[in-house]
């Protein structure tokens, strides 16, 4: 009797689990398949909406500044002057536009300051959009006006750092003035674009400097040769390939190497020089960063000011313009980058 009964426990047991696992399997099939409906709809919405938007892919962002300002200080004195202050406000506001409009049409031009963004990241991706913003710009800019330039980055790699910079020269080799300002950080190839301008600003407790140049690479080659692994590297070249990931890497080329990145320092430093033939270069190419003021004292900057407060003040006497390049990317390349950022966090910090 009791052998009976355990069968059927058992029995039911197995029944009982039989069908969670049936149940589940259903449940499971039907949630995929609702996610593949789901995400194929996506995704046709996704093809229809670039097909619309091909032709607006590229483009260029030109938003005036002054606005901005005029309604943050018409917003505040709408709020807190009395009656006979926001008529005085008023009255005043109206003059303003009347010279406007009077040197508009006496053809005199105003002095225009075109601001651009630079956030520079490891790869120094942001150039790709920059070498567009200035070609925009030298269409139309003349002597009078002014390039501002909010630069933030600590650096990366040379070639990027390099043709962000000679973006800059060309700015410069207009004869058209040329503003860097750094709230946060300007260090190694950050400052290499920084030191271009014919003024930089900083703020007092912005990075400043690094300059210098560093060069890591893992070796495996222990690890291959414990496991019993041969690697084989075939060059034409005495030096075609100097340190390496997976061979063993002897004296001669680790000296090679050496003598390459201080090649790369030596042309770095000439480069501060030619910019800025005031700086002690022996003093401050040690590779250390520097806070404003002290960047300040060495001559690494010129003013200490955040973008702020010049942008704000200049607005009074110029037309300020903030010229962004955008670039529609494909879902793909979103994910690429935010892979590239993730991996450049993990390789330097």
């Amino acid at each position: 009797m009791i052998d009976e009964i355990n069968i059927f426990i058992v029995e039911d047991s197995i029944q009982t689990v039989t069908e969670f696992f049936l149940n589940y399997g259903l449940f499971l099939a039907k949630t995929v398949t609702i996610v593949v409906a789901v995400a194929a709809v996506m995704l046709f919405f996704a093809y229809l909406s670039s097909r619309k938007q091909a032709s607006k892919k590229e483009s260029m962002e030109i938003r005036k500044l002054n606005k901005k300002y005029d309604d943050i200080t018409m917003a505040m004195n709408a709020n807190m002057l009395h009656k006979e202050g926001l008529k005085k406000y008023l009255k005043d506001e109206k003059e303003k536009l009347k010279e406007i409009v009077k040197d508009l049409k006496s053809g005199v031009q105003k002095k225009r300051i075109f601001v651009l963004n630079f956030h520079g990241d490891i790869r120094a991706t942001a150039v790709s959009s920059l070498r567009e913003e200035i070609t925009a710009i030298l269409t139309v800019a003349t002597e009078i006006d002014e390039v501002f330039v909010r630069l933030e980055s600590g650096g990366g790699v040379v070639h990027g750092y390099g043709l962000g910079a000679s973006q800059l020269m060309r700015i410069r080799e207009k004869n058209i003035p040329l503003t860097v300002s750094v709230d946060k950080v300007a260090a190694s190839g950050g400052y290499m674009m920084a030191c271009v301008g014919n003024r930089i600003m900083a703020a007092p407790f912005s990075m400043i400097g690094s300059i210098g140049v560093i060069a890591q690479i893992p070796n495996f080659n222990k690890v291959l040769k414990k496991h019993d692994i041969e690697y084989d590297q075939f060059t034409a070249g005495e030096f075609k390939r100097t340190v390496t990931l997976f061979g063993e890497n002897t004296e001669e080329a680790k000296a090679k190497f050496r003598d390459e990145i201080e090649d790369i320092h030596l042309l770095f430093k000439d480069f501060i020089v030619q910019n800025r033939p005031n700086i002690d270069i022996v003093k401050v190419s040690t590779g250390e960063s520097w806070p404003g003021t002290r960047a300040l004292e060495k001559k690494l900057v010129d003013e200490l000011k955040t973008s702020d407060d010049y942008l704000l003040e200049s607005s009074k006497h110029a037309d300020i313009y903030e010229i962004k390049y955008v670039s529609k990317k494909s879902l793909g390349e979103k994910m690429g980058i935010q892979i590239q950022r993730l991996i450049d966090k993990v390789q330097y910090g």
